[in-house]
């Protein structure tokens, strides 16, 4: 094994981070293709709850962990009235959704999707309109969610058999309004003042929310980060979170630079917080703002097929992406990457969560199946819950077409104090040598190795489907322990977890 082959981690628990949110391991339903129609939401399937929740469906959401799910969108809630999906389903109106061009039944709203969200046992972050709407119907949707009683907004939801208030914490101050595809489209100006002032009324009705501005919609914005500025000039006292959303893939083939494009996030990341960071210092505040990622995923297979799918239907197959072995790995250095910046990205939802560019996918009538990403996804929300841990490293590295010193080796730790679990997360980037590892973890003398699960497969572009599962993990990975070194030798592109924990008399 030469030194090309060869990667040190060094983790020591003084080595802090910052706590990780749970919130960071959040994913998005929007409506949108099959997500909620055929998704969360089939009347007529077998496995169906009374109100038409596919059970299937919501045992592979609790099995991820899902701790909150951001709702309703996305592009659709630029122009989506809430009233309409609230009261008796066969009152409610049929509307024409312009940001997907599709018919909205409107069988589902937001006493549905909070009653869904109680049983996947996930908390709601509830969107408004801030594109053809504004502060009254922001004012009014909290009110009819979160206030008591004895109003007419929180009596309306009493009288649709609501009689508590949902209680809906995290709120979203429109989306991507920097877009010009967005409905609503505004100026950062026109934005940071329109969501100020909808801050301001939405804290009258309930000061205890938390609330997130819109941030750019991707880095590669001709307005990033000028837009971050301006709005933060306007919304930074009165907000709690700024958002990013970034999506990626790989169209060229390239598989090496694909593997490399968390680099990119990164900086993306810090970009971010450096904007934040001057509009503190030129405001002279004390208050640190945090970011809420809550659009991240890989999304690029289902492009042209999209393009093919006649306007104005019910719950057509949009986005809907299968996802090969090499997307697995990309969502699993992604998911590190947050992990690495749990100081101040609290909160993320990868987009989304079913059929729609999602982990989890549905035959209509049929079967729900995982597909390749849902494993880095549940391997990360189970397993890093806790502080996270700056590791050490000195990996070899490469160059690709569009990064330099890409290092073989990415790595996050997740260090459960209060269980006494210790998890080391590890990609191999390299597509054809395996990965000689050696971690130092002799900070944690107490602890024994627990298991090594590994996601592997020859194909690059392997992908899962309802008949055959052809890439998922197992507990073979053969890490040592000993005198407070570990030694793991990571397959060629491969996803690795090596769990640790305390010592049981």
């Amino acid at each position: 094994m030469t030194d090309q082959n060869r990667a040190k981690v060094t983790i020591d628990s003084e080595f802090k981070i910052g706590e990780i949110d749970n919130r960071l391991y959040g994913s998005f339903i929007e409506h949108l293709g099959r997500a909620v129609y055929g998704g969360i939401y089939e009347l007529d399937h077998p496995t169906s709850t009374e109100q038409g929740f596919r059970q299937d469906v919501l045992d592979l959401v609790r099995e991820l962990q899902v701790p909150i799910v951001r709702y309703p969108g996305g592009n659709m809630v630029s122009a989506y009235n809430w009233e309409d999906g609230v009261g008796p389903i066969a009152e409610r109106p049929k509307k024409l959704e312009l940001a997907w061009r599709v018919i909205e039944p409107n069988y589902v709203g937001t006493n549905e999707f909070a009653d869904w969200a109680k049983l996947a046992n996930t908390e709601v972050m509830m969107a408004v309109n801030l594109g053809t709407r504004g502060i009254d119907a922001a004012r009014n949707l909290l009110e009819y969610c979160n206030h008591p009683g004895g109003s007419y907004w929180s009596d309306l939801r009493k009288s649709h058999g609501y009689k508590d208030p949902h209680s809906i914490k995290t709120w979203c101050l429109g989306n991507e309004m920097d877009g010009p595809w967005q409905v609503g489209h505004k100026t950062a100006d026109e934005y940071g003042r329109l969501a100020l002032e909808t801050a301001k009324a939405m804290r009258l009705v309930d000061p205890t929310i938390e609330l997130v501005a819109c941030g750019s919609s991707n880095a590669n914005m001709p307005t990033f980060p000028e837009w971050e500025a301006t709005i933060l000039d306007h919304t930074y006292e009165e907000v709690d979170y700024l958002s990013l959303h970034q999506y990626y893939g790989n169209r060229s083939g390239d598989s090496a630079n694909y593997l490399a494009k968390t680099l990119e996030m990164d900086q993306f990341i810090k970009t971010v917080v450096a904007t934040c960071d001057y509009i503190k210092a030129k405001k002279r505040s004390k208050k640190t703002m945090f970011l809420s990622f809550d659009e991240w995923n890989v999304w690029f297979h289902s492009n042209q097929a999209d393009q093919e799918i006649e306007p104005w239907g019910i719950a057509p197959p949009q986005l809907e992406d299968v996802y090969t072995f090499e997307d697995a790995l990309l969502v699993g250095s992604i998911l590190m990457t947050l992990v690495r910046h749990a100081d101040r990205v609290k909160m993320a939802c990868m987009a989304q969560l079913v059929n729609v560019i999602a982990p989890i996918m549905t035959e209509t009538g049929g079967r729900a199946w995982k597909q390749t990403i849902f494993y880095p996804y549940m391997h990360v929300s189970v397993f890093g819950r806790g502080t996270s841990l700056q590791p050490v490293v000195s990996s070899p590295k490469y160059d690709s077409k569009d990064f330099t010193d890409i290092p073989y080796l990415d790595s996050a730790v997740v260090w459960n104090e209060e269980n006494e679990e210790l998890t080391v997360f590890l990609l191999n980037r390299h597509l054809n040598e395996p990965l000689d590892v050696s971690i130092d973890v002799r900070s944690f003398s107490s602890y024994q190795l627990n298991e090594h699960i590994v996601l592997e497969n020859n194909d690059l572009k392997a992908v899962n489907t309802v008949q055959h599962e052809a890439v998922r993990p197992h507990s073979n990975g053969g890490a040592s322990l000993d005198e407070g070194m570990i030694h793991a030798q990571l397959p060629k592109a491969s996803w690795h977890v090596i769990r640790l924990g305390a010592k049981r008399s």
